[in-house]
């Protein structure tokens, strides 16, 4: 009897100490993991987003390894290959403009532009004397070409981290169904619960992924149209432009076409100048406001300042990977608030009704 009391007695505090060396060994693997913290993010990402064709391929090939091995080479054709020709094109289309911007002041056709505008008079005559604007475009040019060559050979580093995400990815789609018994198994949650996390889990990490980059890649199409037909230069490099300015919240297509049109008026163009500001203002702005409720808004399920917020804010705190961890703490912080109001009010419940017997 007394040993039963004393194992009673030891038993708070034994929770206690087993529940401090659980926190603090979390606490350990996280900032373990923090140096892998982009690899995991998207390894899980692309692992989410190819899980369609995954299946697929297990349905053809039986063995767990050769189908994760398939749908991982397939992730890195249809990712990592047009990502390298992309940025390399991208690299270099920005290197011709600054060189064609380049020729242009170096033969004076920038400030006889501007001199002939009364009132930029005055300031072209100060750029001039600050600024060395040849040598300065010759040195961005250079820069940009030093930074292609540098993309296409890759660093030690960023290899590492692509190698090391596609490694992440292979066990991710190989060793799923195990990865998610555990997590049940760990949430102090019900089956219905755990299942409608991951979930949801999935729908923001598609609403993030696909609706943000679906309405840049329509922003930015429509804005290097525009420049394509008016004639203005490198129309790839400024659509690409436009769609990543497009992505963040706060910034947008504008902050490449209003220059451009003020450079047309200041060239005399006016009547360029006027269909560029219409198609951005109208229809390139205005394409936002139909397809981002529409594809983002509908399944993040997020209003949209704390989608703004989560989005800006993931990225301030970790990088590119915020891009995704900012809009998923939000959406999973809020549904497990929302478990347990409920579980509260169950429990409450429960007690009233004991109370009333």
């Amino acid at each position: 009897m007394t040993q039963k009391i004393a194992s009673t007695g030891r038993h708070p505090l034994a929770r206690l100490v087993l529940a401090f060396a659980s926190a603090a060994g979390i606490l350990l693997c996280v900032l373990i993991a923090l140096p892998f913290l982009g690899a995991i993010t998207w390894a899980l990402t692309l692992a989410i987003l190819f899980l369609p064709v995954h299946l697929r391929i297990e349905r053809l090939v039986k063995h767990r390894n050769i189908a994760a091995l398939l749908s991982t080479a397939i992730v890195i054709l249809v990712v990592v290959v047009p990502s390298v020709f992309v940025v390399e094109r991208l690299i270099s289309e920005a290197a011709t403009g600054i060189l064609a911007l380049q020729a242009r002041v170096a033969s004076g056709d920038l400030q006889a532009l501007i001199n002939s505008h009364p009132r930029l008079a005055p300031l072209g005559t100060w750029i001039d004397k600050q600024f060395d604007l040849p040598l300065m475009m010759a040195s961005i040019a250079s820069w940009l070409s030093n930074i292609g060559a540098t993309f296409v050979k890759g660093s030690f580093l960023q290899g590492v981290e692509v190698f090391i995400t596609f490694y992440l990815l292979f066990y991710f789609l190989r060793d799923r169904a195990a990865a998610k018994a555990m997590f049940k198994k760990w949430l102090p949650l019900h089956q219905k619960d755990s299942e409608h996390l991951f979930r949801r889990i999935s729908e923001t990490v598609h609403a993030t992924i696909y609706g943000t980059l679906a309405v840049a890649a329509v922003q930015g199409t429509l804005g290097g149209l525009m420049f394509w037909v008016l004639g203005l230069p490198t129309p790839l490099l400024w659509g690409l432009v436009m769609g990543l300015l497009s992505i963040v919240p706060v910034l947008g297509a504008f902050v490449v076409w209003i220059p451009a049109a003020m450079l047309l008026i200041l060239d005399g163009s006016w009547a360029r100048a006027f269909v560029l500001s219409a198609w951005g203002g109208i229809v390139v702005g205005g394409i936002d406001n139909v397809l981002r409720p529409m594809f983002v808004g509908n399944r993040l399920r997020l209003h949209t300042i704390p989608a703004f917020i989560s989005i800006v804010g993931g990225l301030l705190l970790f990088g590119a990977p915020g891009f995704i961890l900012g809009p998923l703490a939000a959406t999973v912080t809020m549904l497990l608030v929302e478990f347990w109001i409920r579980q509260e009010a169950t429990r409450q419940t429960d007690d009233l009704a004991h109370e009333e017997v």
